[in-house]
This record gives structure tokens, sequence and C-alpha cells, in this order.
């Protein structure tokens, strides 16, 4: 089933971008929960007509988001958990934690827009990814020490 997004939806895309769900995840979730609407002909035309007034919009934004993404750099977040003698932590580092220490180095960054290449539950660097735009992403390397 074909609809347009209203809203950034992690893993599906991004506000008007018009994409092929199942018609059970549309009808159940995404329709009613205003995150998505139909894509009929009038609601193309009227995706088509948004996407242009907001073209000009949409550049600032993404200069926004390279100049947020060149302001971090090569930053490194060092995040403390406490671990046993094995290296491994308890629980995991979430994103409200990476969220928490890039507010610290004064970058606010949603934690809905951090997304993990591999589950932090280990001490050890890993690579964390911010979704800034639509075509910005930027790594971050980030240091799990012990808390001890």
């Amino acid at each position: 089933m074909e609809i347009i997004l209203k809203d950034d939806i992690q893993g599906l895309g991004y506000k008007d971008d018009l994409v092929n769900v199942k018609p059970g995840y549309a009808m159940n979730y995404l329709i009613p929960q205003k995150f998505a609407v139909i894509a009929s002909s009038s609601n193309k035309k009227m995706r088509e007509e948004n996407i242009r007034q907001a073209s000009h919009k949409a550049a600032k934004i993404q200069q926004d988001a390279e100049a947020l993404a060149e302001r971090i750099g090569e930053t490194q977040l060092t995040i403390q958990a406490k671990a046993g003698e094995s290296g491994k932590i308890f629980g995991a580092v979430t994103a409200i934690q990476i969220s928490e220490a890039l507010s610290q180095k004064g970058f606010e960054i949603d934690r809905k827009k951090i997304s993990f290449k591999s589950d932090i539950k280990s001490l050890g660097e890993y690579t964390v990814v911010l979704d800034l735009h639509k075509k910005v992403k930027h790594e971050v390397i980030v240091q799990v020490v012990s808390a001890d």
C-alpha cells in the first residue's frame, strides 16, 4: 500500500516521502496515529506543492545540519558505566545517555536521532551515528569506561 509520511519515522522514511508498506501497518497504525495519509492523487498533488514550498527552507535546514556536524567534528564522548570483572557492563548504554553526554558538550541532539551500529554492552570504544538530517549523518566515537 502506498502512503505519504507526515512525520519522520525511523527505519521507514522522512516527512513527505512516498513509501510502500503492508496494508495492515498503514491502516492499523500509521494512518490512525496521523503519521501518514493514503497516497491518493489529490494527496500526491498536495505533497508536491508542500515539497515545492519547503524546498528553500529544506536547503537552510540541511546547511544547519552540516554546520552542526562540522562543529561536532571528531568529538569523542566518554560514558561511565558499572561493569563486572569481565568488562561486561550492567545493562547497556542508551541513546538517552549519549544525548546527555552530547548536551554536556554543548550539542542538543534528540535521542531519537541517535542510532547504534552495535549494542553497547561492554567496556570499549564504539561508533554511534547521529541522524542530523535526511542527507546528513555523522559518526561519533563513544568510549565506555568503568565507573569504579
